[in-house]
Order: C-alpha cells, then sequence, then structure tokens
C-alpha cells in the first residue's frame, strides 16, 4: 500500500515503516546467515572461515549497488511527494536502465579480477578455493540482488515497506531450504551455498515484478514509456539520478572498502580469528538492524516531505528517530556484552574455546560505541533523503580513513585485539562529520527556500 507521509503524525509514520524494513532486514540477514550456519555445521571451521573471509568483498559489491538504487529511488520518492506521478514513472525507467549498465560492468570487472583482489586480500591457502567459488558465483548472479534492492528501494520510496518484506520472508526460506539441498543432499560444498543466494534473490525479483504489474497502478509502465529517446529531457533526467545515485554509491563503496582492509588485517591472523570475527560480525548485524532499521524508514519519509517541501517535519522525524536511537543502542549493547557469545556456538558446530573467547572479546569492545553507530544510520539517511551528498561522502572517507590506519596501525602494535577497535573508533568520526553536516544542510536548505520564496514575491 502507497502511504503519503508528507501528513499526519511523523512518528507514526516512521514507526509502522520500520517494523517491515526490520523484520525484512532480519530475513535480508538470513541470507548470509543461514549460509554460515549450514556451512559451519555441516563443512567446518574451515569452510566457515572460507565464506567469512570473502564477505566483506561480497558486502562491497553489494553495498555499491544498495547505494545506488537507493540514490536513485530518493529521486522516486521526492517526485511523488511532490505529486508529479510522471515523474515516478520516467524515474522507475530511468533508474532499470541506469542499474542494469551498472551491475554489468561491475559484474565483468570483479569476476575477472577475483584471484587478484583474493591475494590482496592475505586468503590463506586452506580456504582459497571455496572461498574464490563462493564469491565468483555471487558476482556472476548479481544483477539479481541489483533488480531486487532497484525495486524494493522504489515500494518503499512510495511509503509501502510491506511488500518488499513478504517476497523476501519467501526468497529467505527458499535459500535455506535450497542451501540444505546442495550442501547436503548434492554435496556441492561452500559453492552450493552461493549458488542458493542467487537463485533465492531471483525469486524475490520475479514475485516483485509480478506484484508491481497487477497491484501498483502508478509503477506500471507501459512499453511506449521504455521506448525512451536520447535527448536533452532524458539526458537530465539520467543526470538527476546519478548526481545522487553516485555520489551514494562511493559513499557505500568508501565503506565497504574500509572494511576489505579490515578483513585483509584479519586474514593475516589464521582461521580461528577469521572465523571468530565473521560469528561475531554477524551477531552484532543482527544486533543493530533496528537502528538500521529506523534510519531507512527515515530516508523515505525524509524524501517525501522534503519533496513536499516540509522542513519541519523533517526536524521533528530526524529529532524523534535519534531518540529512539540512542535508547536502543543501549539495550543492545546491554544484550550484546551478556548474551552475545552464548550464540555463537550455533553458527559453528565445532568452535573451539579459543573461537568463542575471541569473539566475545570483540564485542565487549564494540558494544561501548553503538551509541555512534546508531546516530550514523540517522544523520546519514536524513542527508541522503534530502539529495544531500557531499557530507555522507565525506563522513565515508573519515571512516575509510579510520578503520584503515587503526586496523593496520593497531594491529600491528596489539595484535588482533587492536584491529577490533578500528570500526568503533571509525563510528565515532563518521557521526561526527554526519552531525555537524545535518545540522547545516538542514539550515542552509531552509535559508535558499526562504529567499526564493521572498524573490518570488518580491517580483
Amino acid at each position: 500500500m502507497i502511504t503519503d507521509m508528507t501528513k499526519g503524525n511523523p512518528l507514526k509514520h516512521i514507526l509502522l515503516f520500520s517494523v517491515p524494513l526490520l523484520i525484512g532486514n532480519i530475513f535480508q540477514q538470513l541470507y548470509n546467515i543461514a549460509d554460515l550456519v549450514i556451512v559451519g555445521r555441516t563443512l567446518g571451521v574451515e569452510s566457515f572461515a572460507a565464506v567469512g573471509a570473502v564477505a566483506p568483498l561480497f558486502f562491497l559489491i553489494t553495498f555499491i549497488i544498495v547505494g545506488l538504487t537507493n540514490g536513485f529511488a530518493v529521486v522516486t520518492g521526492q517526485r511523488f511527494g511532490a505529486k508529479d506521478i510522471k515523474g515516478v514513472r520516467n524515474s522507475v525507467v530511468i533508474s532499470t536502465i541506469l542499474s542494469v549498465i551498472v551491475t554489468f560492468i561491475f559484474s565483468s570487472i570483479f569476476a575477472l579480477s577475483m584471484n587478484y583482489i583474493l591475494k590482496w586480500m592475505n586468503v590463506p591457502d586452506n580456504i582459497y578455493h571455496n572461498a574464490f567459488w563462493y564469491v565468483e558465483i555471487i558476482i556472476i548472479g548479481l544483477i539479481a540482488t541489483t533488480m531486487y534492492n532497484m525495486l524494493a528501494s522504489i515500494i518503499r520510496a512510495l511509503g509501502d515497506s510491506k511488500t518488499p518484506l513478504y517476497f523476501l520472508i519467501i526468497a529467505s526460506l527458499i535459500n535455506i531450504i535450497l542451501a540444505l539441498i546442495f550442501i547436503i543432499v548434492f554435496h556441492m560444498g561452500v559453492p552450493g551455498s552461493a549458488i542458493a543466494v542467487i537463485l533465492s534473490q531471483g525469486i524475490s525479483v520475479i514475485l516483485c515484478t509480478i506484484f508491481i504489474k497487477y497491484k501498483f497502478p502508478i509503477l506500471r509502465i507501459h512499453k511506449s514509456e521504455w521506448l525512451l529517446k536520447f535527448d536533452k529531457d532524458f539526458y537530465d533526467s539520467a543526470y538527476e539520478h546519478l548526481k545522487i545515485g553516485v555520489p551514494m554509491a562511493v559513499q557505500f563503496s568508501i565503506l565497504g572498502i574500509s572494511i576489505l582492509i579490515i578483513q585483509s588485517v584479519c586474514n593475516s591472523f589464521g582461521s580461528n580469528v577469521i572465523a571468530a570475527m565473521t560469528a561475531a560480525l554477524r551477531i552484532e548485524q543482527i544486533a543493530t538492524l533496528p537502528m538500521m532499521s529506523f534510519g531507512v524508514a527515515l530516508a523515505a519519509y525524509v524524501a517525501q516531505n522534503f519533496g513536499a517541501r516540509k522542513f519541519k517535519r523533517i526536524r521533528l522525524g530526524v529529532i524523534k528517530t535519534s531518540t529512539i536511537n540512542i535508547v536502543l543502542s543501549i539495550v543492545m549493547a546491554f544484550v550484546m556484552r551478556f548474551w552475545g557469545t552464548n550464540i555463537i556456538g550455533a553458527f559453528i558446530g565445532t568452535a573451539t574455546k579459543d573461537i568463542i573467547d575471541i569473539a566475545h572479546c570483540y564485542l565487549l569492545i564494540s558494544t561501548i560505541f553503538y551509541c555512534f553507530l546508531g546516530q550514523i544510520f540517522i544523520y546519514r539517511n536524513a542527508l541522503q533523503g534530502m539529495g544531500e551528498t557531499v557530507f555522507p561522502l565525506l563522513s565515508s572517507i573519515a571512516e575509510l580513513v579510520m578503520r584503515a590506519f587503526t586496523a593496520v596501525y593497531l594491529a600491528i602494535k596489539f595484535g588482533y585485539i587492536g584491529m577490533f577497535y578500528a570500526g568503533p573508533i571509525a563510528w565515532v568520526s563518521a557521526s561526527t562529520v554526519l552531525f555537524l553536516g545535518y545540522l547545516y544542510s538542514i539550515k542552509h536548505i531552509i535559508y535558499k527556500v526562504k529567499n526564493k520564496l521572498h524573490s518570488y514575491l518580491q517580483s
């Protein structure tokens, strides 16, 4: 159901929008978590470490696609908020064409250079084969990931966060079933897990497409609308999408590169540390999903209200969601410190005490800084919803520099314990840049609008 978030109670809209997002994000995590649990419990620690060793590379590529498609959806949401229905449909067409082109380019580059990338990442020889084929299969099937994220972003931009959830739940369950079949029945090992991911995401794309065709008249694009003329209007529209999508993709890619650098450092400490970090990070990702979901919900809310020029509603929504995320960060930090490691054994059936102790050490350090991570989700999404890309990009650069420097320097000085501080230090840096950027941007935008209105009244 399409929702107009430019009217009514801001917090109610954001809460109702974020709950399906939270459930959807949980099931999205099931794609990787199910693979890890099945691989870890059926194939052992080395296979588990193989998937974990290349997970940041998969995340990097996915981050680029998610950033790009979310950026395109900001344009869609702004046009919907401005009640420009023709513009919404044009945005869908442009987003689809650009997404396919970018995915093809990225898939080709990464697939052909995978050996060089994995060697740079210090992937150990004993897990190299499985790591290579897992990520290679994921990249070859990247178009399925792209199309799902694009369709889901567009639907959410129109205020509907439930529809993508239903299809994601179905696809997640299919992923689990296929992974079990490919690994246990057909003995396909780690590559079977990757094939299950791609096939299940492909199913979610098909379901989204069918539903849009029959239930979303506003998104039902006619054949004539796909026959675009490469004239000034096309280039102007493509530029408008790329102006937001590319900086968001770069911003997300910088985040992905910083995680990739940490993983490269982590890989140098061997399979046990890789396995421990993989398990701890997956648990942490689940814990931070509520905070992330509020951020994504806020982006859709801000985009619509920005299109409608309702800036007071934007500020009110940001204040309330920021407060909620502070409370959530404290609660989730408490939960993770006391119960986080209890489920590590569920990931790896053969987990040793050493692996569990390493994972627990990471969680004790990172949970102290969850408050800063929660604010990143809020202010980054608020800025992106307004179409502001400079400060999110600067925050990502700050995050990259701090992650890379601290990971390498502290790892040399203190071993893998030092590496555990890289993420938290990056969170503090990025959240500071984003908070100051939001304060500047919202005041600057309101000032520009008032000046335009004043000039119009005078004329």
